[in-house]
């Protein structure tokens, strides 16, 4: 669990110090990496900033950027009209100096937040929690932030909660990266081509509403390492330019269980997008309050018909909730809402679906029911969860493979399961259809291996392919 810095020792203690001119030009030359800083609002942004005020039940939340000589505020909830304030020590100058959240009980019991504008200042801020958003290589570009106008102690899981609203900033971050990336690479390739003027220009504008919609996408960077648990994924778009509403998830909810989804907005394009986005977020920060995958999917439904950006649009999901067996393995409990049953595989050819009786639409009607089911996931067993765009591709004489050919697919396999050769054996089932998938396709498969194989194998994270259509994607590791 993340550990909490208390503030209230004197200015010149670890961790109060002002960083190095060598550490401080390397984390800035990371600021600049992420080429966030001045850039318009952005709906993700803003709900973790939203949703960490409603956590905390604090009148102000922030998700800020540290610049050379200010704190730029990339969101902002309960401060209206502030969009950057000076870089002063004692709040957020103080958070990025660590990696360990910041707690200041009560300002003016702080030798160097009490001289902090926020303190002195109308708005008299009185306790302070900043969790620091770090990146992978250990820079600190900013923090997310909670204030409140009267002195307030927090809990270490409250601290825990804050660091991982910061992990998701930083997942958004580095999405919105990875996409810039594409298209930048995008238009190398087509001005290397010599396209006409008009035709480059006209392109220009597809690639820059292409990467306002990327920034929102809901692929995590690469699947997380689950002790005793072997995690392989799959995704490849239908086409290189529209933006699919495919998405999945694996994450943990505390030091021992972990929660996974798998799902699909309707529609293509910037709009379903945007819902794709507003429901990976959803989900994460409905579980982190109840992980009970019913509850998860009701408060993912209410959500969606609350959101008036979301429309008409719907999505089905399948959400699950993973803890320890006490007979080793472990116990799976798994709610749908309109999705394609998920498959458990048992070995030796067993195949059973896992489908919940219920489990409605998702964001359709205020009275969707969703209903979940529980069982047993042993040594040498996997599941298998996917899209639509799976059973809908298209065999020889132009049958769709349906469900019953995926039984049939996955019951011709024998002996133990393993998630990356079940993944393997999909990708390559859907290589074999005369035109490939016509819908984008997720895949996300789960296994735990034999007892013969835990010294050697404590888990496996297999990252995700993203292959655009007309080429053959390989996630296998």
């Amino acid at each position: 669990m993340p550990q909490a810095r208390h503030a209230t020792g004197p200015a010149n203690t670890p961790g109060r110090q002002t960083l190095s001119a060598v550490k401080e030009a390397a984390r800035m030359d990371a600021v600049r990496r992420y080429d966030i800083l001045d850039t318009p609002p952005d709906g993700a942004f803003d709900r973790v900033a939203a949703m960490a005020a409603r956590l905390f039940k604090v009148p102000v939340a922030s998700v800020t950027i540290v610049d050379e000589d200010r704190i730029w505020f990339k969101a902002v909830h309960g401060l209206e009209g502030v969009s950057e304030i000076s870089r002063e020590p004692g709040l957020c100058g103080s958070a990025i100096l660590a990696d360990e959240t910041l707690v200041i009980p009560d300002t003016l019991t702080d030798p160097v937040a009490v001289n902090n504008g926020l303190v002195t200042g109308p708005m008299a801020v009185r306790f302070y929690a900043a969790a620091p958003i770090t990146t992978r290589d250990g820079h600190r570009l900013g923090t997310v932030n909670i204030l409140d106008t009267k002195p307030r102690l927090i809990t270490e899981d409250d601290t825990a909660t804050l660091a991982d609203l910061a992990s998701i900033v930083l997942d958004e971050l580095e999405m919105r990266l990875a996409a810039l990336n594409t298209l930048r690479t995008e238009q190398e390739r087509r001005i290397e081509q010599e396209e006409a003027r008009e035709r480059a220009e006209r392109d220009m504008a597809a690639i820059q509403a292409f990467a306002s919609t990327l920034q929102r996408t809901l692929l995590p960077p690469a699947l997380p390492v689950v002790p005793g648990l072997e995690l392989a994924c799959h995704y490849a778009t239908a086409s290189p330019r529209d933006v699919g509403g495919d998405f999945y998830d694996v994450f943990p909810l505390d030091d021992t269980r972990w929660a996974f989804f798998l799902g699909d907005v309707c529609g293509k394009g910037p709009e379903a997008a945007s819902v794709t986005s507003l429901t990976r977020y959803t989900l994460r920060a409905a579980a982190l309050i109840d992980p009970d995958p019913d509850k998860v999917l009701t408060a993912l439904n209410t959500a969606l018909l609350l959101d008036p950006a979301v429309g008409t649009r719907f999505c089905t999901a399948v959400f699950g909730a993973l803890e320890p067996h006490e007979n080793d393995g472990f116990t799976v409990t798994v709610a749908t809402g309109g999705h394609p049953p998920a498959y458990h595989l048992r070995g030796q050819g067993t195949v059973e679906e896992v489908r919940p009786q219920g489990g409605m639409l998702i964001g359709a009607i205020a009275e969707a029911r969703f209903a979940s089911h529980t069982f047993h996931l042993a040594p040498g067993e996997g599941l298998l969860l996917y899209t639509d765009g799976l059973t809908e591709a298209r065999v020889l004489g132009g049958e769709m493979i349906g469900d019953e050919g995926l039984t049939r697919f996955l019951s011709a396999r024998t002996g133990p399961v393993g998630a990356a050769e079940v993944i393997g054996d999909t990708v390559d089932l859907l290589d074999a259809t005369p035109q490939g998938a016509c819908d984008d396709v997720a895949l996300l498969a789960l296994s735990v291996p034999l007892a013969r194989d835990a010294d050697a194998l404590t888990a496996i994270a297999t990252a995700h392919t993203i292959a655009p259509a007309g080429e053959t994607p390989e996630s296998r590791p």
